[in-house]
């Protein structure tokens, strides 16, 4: 055999064995059946640790605890099984330390096969308000301020509400803008009762009319479906 014959075999040999060490980075073979890749992460991974459990375990514990001083709507939003809820409202009438400690250690153990994530987003929507409503009170802060700042501004919130009382808005604007007239030059513009009361009566407004649409959208009549070819002559 030649020297380039035997070139050739040490070649092919080589890329025999990448492609083995490929194919066996991609999976192998285990009692006549393929093991994937994935399936090898998994076998990697392995169970929880304690650690991870323990940890999980406190979390639930301590979401069990902010169940307490939820509010009755978010509470409802839930869907919480039964023996949750009767034991959550057992531990709001315990006043003995001992006592609550461990009807809040019941109250962990019924968390453990629930989902947290809804109820993690109920207690931070109570903490920190939901996105619409936070949305709300960004629009109500914009409008005060162009009323405050801008003439047609007011025009245009009158078409845009025009159930408003404008004789109040008018006089609410007027004294907004003279109690941030600074007392010196230089001083920043104050903003007096006024310019809070301003706010407060764009908001009310801006929520009245989004809770009348929610009503109107409740009392609409479901929309009819049904094909006039199938209703009987």
């Amino acid at each position: 055999m030649g020297r380039y014959d035997t070139d050739a075999m040490n070649m092919k040999t080589l890329k025999s064995q990448k492609a083995t060490a490929r194919n066996a980075a991609k999976g192998y073979w285990s009692n006549g059946r393929f093991v994937k890749p994935e399936e090898i992460a998994l076998e990697e991974v392995g169970p929880p640790s304690k650690t991870q459990l323990k940890a999980e375990a406190d979390e639930k514990q301590a979401l069990g605890e902010a169940l307490l001083t939820l509010r009755a709507d978010l509470m409802a939003r839930l869907d919480l099984p039964d023996k949750l809820l009767t034991a959550i409202a057992e531990a709001k009438k315990i006043t003995n330390f001992e006592g609550k400690r461990r009807q809040m250690q019941f109250i962990g153990k019924l968390m453990r096969p629930l989902e947290v994530t809804p109820i993690r987003e109920a207690i931070d929507e109570q903490a920190n308000g939901s996105a619409q409503l936070t949305l709300q009170l960004h629009l109500a802060e914009q409008w005060r301020d162009k009323l405050v700042a801008d003439d047609e501004a007011l025009s245009a919130w009158l078409v845009e509400y025009p159930a408003t009382d404008s004789q109040q808005l008018r006089a609410l604007i007027r004294q907004a803008r003279k109690d941030a007239k600074p007392e010196k030059p230089g001083e920043a513009p104050r903003h007096a009762k006024s310019y809070r009361e301003i706010f407060q009566l764009v908001k009310e407004t801006m929520k009245a009319r989004q809770t009348q649409a929610d009503q109107a959208a409740q009392d609409a009549p479901a929309a009819d479906d049904s094909d006039p070819e199938d209703e009987p002559v």
